[in-house]
């Protein structure tokens, strides 16, 4: 089991830090616009992210059907996280220059694609194209990610955390959709198995895409040419905010890739059945976006920094649960806690950022933090079946005490410079 996070007493000392930081570039709030854009974006989190329950299901499944050795059943879930993590900058280096809409867009164009590529290498079996395609995925994985924040571009500091938590609950429908796709297309292309469901990806993209269209966020300020758009990486990084919540953001994310993407092959190893593995995986889906419709007051009312210390605890707890036994009872119930875990540490990450940056510095911001998040993903996602392959499925829960520890100690260091101050 996971180390103790930290008091909330301690925590308490900093719940003032989410206050943001404005400048005087920064354009007015408008949370009428926000809200509009708010219903576009829980409708791209909705539709189009019911692709992410599709490849985490599959993914591993299909890996293992065509994969030269059973150590690299995993490997396709992994390249999707490592293409998110080396497309991260780009697309926010796009959102900074031509604007949401732009980015959202392209990632649904390379979730088609990448869609398109898988189906057909799992007819061909042909496995070094199915990593092409899940690259490709990745791209798309990569725009997903910022819907979060594109919900607090507009947003008031009093309504930024609900806009973000609204945009995350869009994430329960995807959790409906994503294996009802599953369970409904995998066997569209018998005798092929899985190729279909990835055929209705594609349709999924090209329906998702349509209302971004209508997306109205501004672009944000860009600074006279000859001078540095916002501040130095010194200063940003100065502010403890930035490295605690990249940090926390980073250890949330990644320990719930490395227990999500491990668990369809450990059940499958415990006599369980495909479509047992789909419905604890859309249980898990269904707790990491469920809470979102209140994570936002939580936070608003009791600060970013306790909402994020529960969230590491209620992922200790998924480790104690998943250690004590191997019943469909077990899977449920820490898979839960993982996704509940998850949403509270990652919004709250998500919304101690969004209030720690300017506005024209949202794409090196906002870029730097999905690049980081992502790359230890990357690194959860490839240990995962390795950890699988070679020591089972305690060894992927044992996995995550030093993780949630780290994350722990960065909260409290946190809380002890506010203190200080």
């Amino acid at each position: 089991m996971a180390p103790p996070v930290t008091s909330t007493t301690d925590i308490s000392h900093a719940a003032e830090i989410d206050a943001p930081q404005e400048s005087a570039t920064e354009a007015q709030h408008d949370d009428r616009r926000a809200r509009r854009a708010v219903w576009l974006l829980v409708w791209a989190q909705a539709v189009l992210g019911s692709q992410m329950p599709v490849h985490f299901i599959l993914g591993g499944l299909a890996g293992q059907l065509i994969a030269p050795n059973p150590a690299y059943a995993t490997m396709p879930i992994s390249i999707i996280v490592m293409g998110s993590m080396c497309s991260a900058p780009v697309i926010s280096w796009i959102m900074g220059r031509w604007g949401r809409r732009t980015g959202f867009l392209i990632g649904a164009l390379a979730g088609t694609a990448g869609a398109a590529v898988v189906a057909e290498a799992i007819i061909a079996k042909d496995f070094p194209m199915m990593l092409a395609g899940c690259f490709l995925t990745g791209t798309y994985m990569a725009a997903h990610n910022f819907y979060r924040f594109a919900a607090a571009d507009m947003a008031s500091p009093a309504f930024r955390a609900k806009a973000i938590s609204w945009v995350m609950a869009g994430g329960l429908l995807s959790a409906l959709i994503g294996p009802e796709l599953v369970i409904w297309t995998r066997d569209l292309l018998a005798p092929v198995p899985f190729a279909g469901a990835y055929r209705a990806v594609i349709v999924l993209n090209i329906v998702g895409a349509l209302p971004l269209f209508f997306l109205d966020i501004p672009r944000p300020p860009r600074a006279p040419k000859g001078q540095r758009n916002g501040r130095a990486w010194g200063e940003i990084l100065a502010d403890r905010r930035v490295p605690v919540a990249i940090f926390c953001a980073m250890v949330a994310y990644a320990l719930m890739n490395l227990v999500m993407t491990s668990t369809p092959l450990a059940m499958i190893a415990c006599g369980f059945g495909e479509d047992d593995a789909a419905s604890v995986v859309r249980v898990h889906v269904l707790a990491m976006f469920a809470p979102s419709f209140f994570t936002g007051a939580l936070i608003a009312r009791f600060g970013a920094p306790r909402i994020i210390a529960l969230g590491l605890t209620l992922l200790g707890g998924c480790a104690a649960v998943s250690l004590t036994g191997v019943e469909i009872h077990h899977f449920y119930a820490g898979l839960a806690l993982l996704g509940v875990g998850w949403n509270f540490a990652f919004i709250g990450a998500t919304t101690m950022l969004a209030g720690a940056h300017r506005p024209e510095e949202r794409a090196r911001v906002q870029g730097l933090n999905d690049f980081l998040v992502f790359g230890l993903v990357t690194v959860g996602s490839f240990s995962s079946g390795a950890l699988m392959d070679a020591f089972g499925w305690e060894a992927v829960n044992i996995a995550m005490a030093p993780a949630i520890f780290l994350a722990a100690t960065a909260l409290m260091w946190l809380a002890a410079s506010r203190r200080r101050a």
